[in-house]
């Protein structure tokens, strides 16, 4: 009878173990993200930071009932508890789908750790009712070395969407071929070393630009469409826990500044996802006040690219400021308060009505409105300069130059006119004063020089366009080397945030341009590819011809280079050029004429044909691969960038150069005197 009972008692005891075990409260999300925390295991070790570069920890908690609430939360590192206290944030109507209204976000912000090494962080949340609950992650701060020669400049030339086959098609069409040998090679083929580089993003193989640029500059994994920020369970897209930039790193250390310099809006996720920080790439309205009101932690002194829609007040035409794509942090609620109080952001402010331009003149910004304003500044006494030439996505190579040869024979109703900007400066017009504006700075800087219309060229299957932007970035590429091998003292890489498209370069029509036209006529697959695509030696050598201007004087030529597409939507195909692009949906009067003419998908142009290449993906936009990219670098530090790397370990190479001197990778010996 005494062991019945001892039994009963256990089971009892057993019992009501299980149920407090069941019921306990759970850390559900914690940040940094790390492996330890989602499998348990220790390897491979998810987030990396410099010696004291700041980053935010987070825990999402949930207690084990509606009724009870989190109220309070410790994280420690290595044992050791974080001094500052945790902000505690109760979900109700700001939780993701799927996350209850009482789960509590803690979170600390600006937080650094000086000692080389992999750390253990552990947060401890308390339940109303007394219960609590551990979770256990890691992270990793990886030593600099002392090296050679410190670098004083950092020049990040991002050609978005360019792998490997837009390379190699800007080499054919601008550099010519002598049995089987190059001509004249792109100023990016000069470079003395090139790797390859992995894209993957915190949550796909297949990254978006916003991580894509962010792991270049930050050190780590960003998921798709978030920039400088680990993601979290709020609806809001500035509350994010944030990872400090290179840019603000440097700035903040050794007194860097920031050159932003771009073809698309300025407001796009590859020139924001250096200096914006926010869980949302569309979210323009604060991404573009955050470049000026966070500037001192930036260092901005050249901004760069289109965009003027988001400058202008909501109530002038082609605005698209917006009180929905802003941000204002509150001074009451910690949570968000600790972001303006800990990391010294400003705390925004809901005003769509703002005149951002103004703004930034009145911030002692230089502004131009397009190439002749741009030339006409005294760039000897200028340190800050805003450009701002297009309400969006300034026009591609292609038709920038057109209307330029076009103005010259006194033609009008070209593409930049439709748009109503024909005095748009290209790339490397737009480098050249960057460079000038930031050679002012006693401390150097960091600038990053975007190809944009790669990739938004790529995504529209429009070949030629995405080809020349490929030669105007390169124009740019040519400049920055020159800049460097003049200094001695600056680190230029040239790379991209991931290939767009599955470009390749199938071969060369085996017709005249003349005959192609004809066979368009004709129209249907058996005339336009039967009679068309040479592979092999049929492809034979495209012979295009540069003019002074150092663009092909014309891209319809008589046997020309043939791409296509790996991860391409339907779409309709002639092999010549398109007269005008697709609608850019970016663009704030694009519905209206003429731009509303234009062709709004693949499927609606180059119908004559009537030659449809059916797609391997959904929609009306070709999309981006998984493909590792090249990159290329020159100067100090360039033989780090040798082998296969991921995308986030460039971030510490351009680190080690600027702050502990330049070194060789195992291997290398060094060059010797002369």
């Amino acid at each position: 009878m005494k062991n019945q009972r001892s039994l009963r008692w256990t089971a009892v005891a057993l019992s009501a173990f299980s149920a407090a075990a069941f019921a306990a409260p759970t850390v559900t999300r914690l940040t940094p993200p790390s492996e330890l925390f989602s499998s348990g295991q220790a390897a491979p070790v998810i987030a990396r930071f410099l010696p004291g570069q700041r980053f935010d920890l987070q825990a999402t908690v949930r207690p084990d009932d509606a009724s009870k609430r989190i109220t309070s939360a410790q994280f420690s590192i290595d044992g050791k508890a974080v001094e500052s206290a945790a902000a505690l944030k109760v979900c109700e109507t700001a939780c993701l789908k799927g996350v209850p209204a009482n789960a509590t976000l803690a979170t600390v912000r600006a937080v650094g750790v000086q000692q080389a090494g992999v750390h253990q962080l552990r947060v401890i949340a308390t339940q109303s009712d007394g219960q609590t609950v551990t979770a256990v992650g890691n992270f990793e701060v990886v030593p600099l070395v002392a090296g050679g020669q410190k670098i004083k400049n950092i020049i990040i030339m991002l050609g978005d969407g360019m792998g490997a086959a837009q390379r190699t098609a800007a080499r054919i069409v601008a550099g010519g071929y002598a049995q089987g040998k190059v001509i004249t090679p792109l100023a990016m083929d000069t470079f003395p070393v090139t790797g390859m580089v992995k894209t993957a993003s915190l949550n796909s193989v297949v990254t978006d630009s916003a991580p894509g640029m962010t792991a270049y500059v930050s050190g780590n994994k960003n998921n798709n469409n978030e920039e400088g920020v680990f993601p979290d369970d709020t609806t809001d897209p500035f509350d994010n826990p944030r990872i400090e930039y290179l840019s603000e790193y440097l700035h903040r250390t050794q007194g860097k500044a920031l050159g932003l310099v771009t073809t698309a809006d300025v407001f796009d996720a590859t020139p924001a996802g250096n200096a914006v920080h926010t869980s949302s790439r569309g979210a323009g309205t604060g991404i573009v006040d955050q470049y000026l009101d966070d500037r001192q932690l930036t260092g901005l002194a050249v901004l760069m690219g289109g965009g003027r829609k988001w400058f202008l007040p909501s109530t002038t035409p082609g605005s698209a400021r917006g009180d929905r794509t802003d941000y204002a942090f509150s001074g009451t609620e910690a949570h968000t308060a600790d972001i303006v109080k800990r990391w010294g952001a400003s705390p925004g402010a809901l005003d769509k009505d703002r005149n951002l331009l103004d703004d930034f003149q009145h911030a002692g910004f230089q502004y131009a409105s397009d190439k002749t304003s741009l030339d006409a500044i005294n760039l000897d006494q200028t340190d800050r300069l805003l450009g701002l030439f297009a309400h969006s996505n300034m026009n591609v190579a292609l038709d920038k130059m057109d209307g330029r040869r076009n103005k010259a024979r006194g033609i009008t109703g070209r593409v930049v006119d439709d748009y109503g900007f024909p005095d748009q400066p290209m790339l490397d017009e737009m480098t050249a004063k960057a460079l000038k504006v930031l050679d002012h700075q006693k401390n150097g800087f960091v600038l990053m020089v975007e190809g944009a219309s790669i990739d938004k060229q790529a995504h529209a299957m429009d070949t030629e366009r995405w080809m020349l932007d490929t030669l105007e970035f390169d124009r740019a590429i040519a400049l920055t080397q020159a800049y460097a091998a003049k200094r001695g003292d600056t680190l230029v890489i040239v790379t991209a945030d991931h290939e767009c498209a599955g470009v390749a370069l199938i071969g060369g029509s085996r017709v005249s341009d003349s005959r192609l036209q004809a066979l368009v006529r004709e129209g249907g697959g058996t005339a336009l590819r039967d009679a068309v695509v040479g592979v092999y030696e049929q492809a034979g050598f495209p012979k295009y011809r540069i003019a002074a201007d150092g663009y092909p004087e014309t891209v319809d030529i008589d046997n020309r280079l043939l791409v296509g597409y790996g991860a391409n939507s339907d779409r309709m195909e002639d092999f010549r050029t398109n007269e005008r692009p697709l609608q850019d949906s970016q663009q704030p009067f694009v519905k209206k004429e003429p731009l509303a003419a234009y062709p709004a998908a693949p499927m609606a142009r180059d119908l004559d044909g009537k030659y449809m290449v059916t797609g391997q993906v959904p929609g009306d936009s070709a999309v981006h691969t998984a493909t590792d990219i090249p990159l290329s670098a020159f100067g100090p530090g360039a033989y780090a960038f040798t082998g296969v790397m991921d995308n986030t370990d460039v971030f510490f190479k351009l680190a080690q150069a600027s702050l502990k001197g330049a070194i060789l990778p195992a291997g290398f010996a060094a060059a010797p005197k002369r």
